[in-house]
């Protein structure tokens, strides 16, 4: 039995708005019509996919081991199409890359370079993107790669860790700390320290914090109103600390100062991508290598 891929955008709506009417709405049907939908897709499946309470309609987890996969299914698809298209026209590959405001500027453009030596008609969009809006561009097979620090992967995505790279603390240029050679992170117990999303949300927080579990203190954490920004820039005007891997020195116009920690520590550079897809762009990317 073969699945309709419109059938499963009804229910993805659905599980999206929490409601059969507002999903209707988005998809310019009738509320009968998506009902009727669902329920067939239902019999087809042979399970039960939502719940359809007196407050609105949610998954069930049948129904949200679907979605999930549905997902997948539309991304692989997309780029399917997508592919063909470019083959068809005889266009060159564009590799489509987004990361995380963790991934600075110049991480990523030492990636594409790798890979513009590798393969020079391939031409490459980059495009910030928060977490979810990554994991969300990537499933829908808006982008072929996601670079990210410590994020869990969605279902249906998998990750590889493309390098191990050396965390560096940055302060402001009047804090008390800029005029230090180096730092031992067990000396910053006492500091407070910009992250960039809540502990427990965040892959890349947690792992920030594992590093100052291990050097003997629980720290102290904010978040940065300056999202979206530089990591670097998230200390300017305060007397917090953050962990950056922007290279010891002055940085942001001289208004931060970067300070080497001694030991070193590391954080991972991740890429995300969906499976069963073709771009040897990509993957040339991933694997690291120029052959």
């Amino acid at each position: 039995m073969g699945l309709d891929l419109h059938k499963l955008d009804h229910l993805i709506a659905v599980a999206e708005e929490g409601s059969l009417t507002r999903a209707a709405a988005r998809l310019h049907l009738s509320q009968q019509a998506l009902s009727t939908s669902i329920r067939v897709l239902e019999r087809e499946v042979g399970v039960p996919l939502l719940d359809r309470g007196g407050s609105g309609v949610s998954l069930l987890p049948a129904g949200q081991a679907m979605v999930e996969d549905a997902r997948v299914l539309h991304g692989v698809a997309r780029a399917a199409l997508r592919r063909a298209r470019r083959v068809g026209r005889g266009e060159a590959e564009t590799l489509r890359v987004g990361h995380t405001p963790s991934v600075i500027g110049e991480e990523t453009a030492a990636l594409l370079a790798r890979v513009a030596e590798a393969h020079p008609e391939v031409a490459t969009e980059v495009h910030q993107r928060y977490p979810d809006e990554l994991t969300a561009a990537l499933l829908g097979g808006e982008l072929d790669v996601g670079l990210c620090r410590g994020m869990r992967p969605a279902p249906g995505l998998i990750r590889t860790t493309l390098d191990q790279q050396r965390l560096h603390i940055a302060v402001a240029a009047g804090h008390p700390l800029a005029g230090h050679e180096r730092l031992a992170l067990p000396d910053l117990a006492d500091q407070h320290f910009m992250v960039w999303g809540l502990p427990g949300r965040s892959g890349y927080t947690d792992l920030l914090v594992e590093h100052c579990r291990a050097a003997g203190f629980e720290p102290r954490v904010e978040r940065t109103p300056r999202q979206g920004t530089p990591p670097v820039t998230a200390v300017i005007g305060t007397d917090r600390l953050a962990f950056v891997t922007t290279p010891p020195g002055p940085a942001a116009g001289g208004r931060v100062r970067v300070l080497p920690l001694d030991p070193p520590l590391h954080a991972p550079l991740h890429a995300l991508h969906l499976p069963h897809t073709t771009s040897p762009a990509r993957d040339a990317l991933l694997a690291g290598t120029l052959s």
